[in-house]
């Protein structure tokens, strides 16, 4: 929209020439979804309040936890909306990635609010089942799966690419759209599985987001992605515009969702957000460094299948609660602790993942 505009405006004044860059843009996106998270932050935490939208505690959840009933949830909406508003001011809107981007986050971001209703709505931690929930994402995802493999123009955007291995390109076929719709509905369950803690998810979540945006800045540049013998995908690159809205806008709401949270994220914020850096991670084909930047999210859903399977194979326990935070909860670690650390282990998995590009 204001890309538009600057586009127009350069003809008057070569200053506006600048919003041209992508990079620029990118920062400019980031800034303002920043200033628009901690601007809308007190107001919108006040309005949920008085309207009773407080988060509800599950019973079998370790009992400290129990304190926090009744704090404000559904702040995924906040970052929704600010984060969409950021795309469509600074983004190339003819870019289709753009688009498509909008239609993961709003759908997802629909299936996430749906079931922060039920529960507020009755009072319970149950919302949405899980089969009902699932179901919906899988379809939601194959159809952004489907419009990527029909609208490919190369091998490359269909191709499983490997780290570390500059030569080996996996064609997938139709094999792909099994893949993505995984990657999309994986990530986007993983993540909403990590948000169990305040502030546990959405710093790793932006952690990994802005390293998929310089991948993506990276895959949409000819130059870069020949020199970095990465995949060229064009058009890619608009999304570091949609990765930059997220990190402005996660870091807004972090100011607000850190330790003691004064709001929580909810699934209308957590799905969207996962499902975004899976779709994300599928268009620039990275979807390995995807998942070993986001080794945090495959940790947490992990721990939860281990405890499952052991539980239903052999009636014990793995862990002393899954997802596996709230083990080291158990464990006697006072709940910053654990999301500090947990940070830590994110950064510090990011960075491996960021040097697959130059090691090949």
């Amino acid at each position: 929209m204001l890309l538009w505009l600057t586009e127009q405006l350069t003809q008057y004044a070569n200053f506006f020439s600048v919003f041209q860059y992508l990079t620029f843009r990118t920062l400019v996106s980031f800034i303002t979804a920043l200033l628009m998270s901690m601007f809308l932050g007190p107001s919108i935490i006040r309005r949920f309040q008085s309207a009773q939208i407080g988060e509800v505690i599950r019973k079998e959840g370790p009992t400290s936890h129990q304190s926090k009933a009744g704090t404000p949830t559904m702040g995924g909406t906040m970052i929704i909306v600010v984060w969409s508003l950021t795309t469509l001011l600074w983004g190339d809107l003819s870019n289709g990635y753009i688009w498509l981007a909008f239609f993961v986050v709003l759908s997802f971001g629909l299936i996430g609010w749906a079931d922060d209703y039920l529960k507020i709505r009755y009072r319970n931690s149950e919302g949405l089942s899980a089969g009902r929930k699932i179901f919906a994402q899988s379809v939601l995802a194959s159809l952004v799966a489907l419009y990527l493999y029909s609208a490919s123009v190369s091998l490359a955007e269909t191709s499983l690419f490997i780290p570390f291995f500059k030569d080996v390109m996996v064609p997938l076929g139709v094999g792909f759209l099994l893949l993505s719709s995984l990657m999309i509905v994986g990530m986007s369950n993983a993540v909403n599985l990590t948000d169990g803690l305040d502030g546990l998810a959405i710093l790793p979540s932006v952690l990994v987001m802005g390293a998929l945006g310089l991948i993506a800045y990276l895959c949409g540049n000819i130059e870069f992605a020949t020199y970095l013998q990465i995949p060229y995908i064009p058009g890619s690159g608009e999304l570091a515009i949609f990765c930059g809205g997220l990190i402005g806008a996660g870091l807004g709401f972090l100011w607000f969702n850190t330790y003691p949270a004064q709001i929580f994220m909810g699934d209308v914020g957590a799905l969207p957000i996962g499902a975004s850096i899976g779709f994300v991670a599928v268009v620039v084909r990275h979807e390995i460094v995807a998942l070993v930047m986001g080794g945090l999210f495959v940790i947490e859903t992990a721990s939860v299948i281990l405890q499952v399977v052991s539980y239903k194979l052999t009636g014990k326990r793995i862990f002393r609660m899954a997802p596996i935070h709230h083990h080291f909860e158990l464990k006697g670690w006072p709940e910053p602790k654990v999301i500090v650390r947990f940070w830590i282990v994110s950064l510090v998995l990011v960075v491996v993942g960021l040097s697959t590009l130059k090691l090949r």
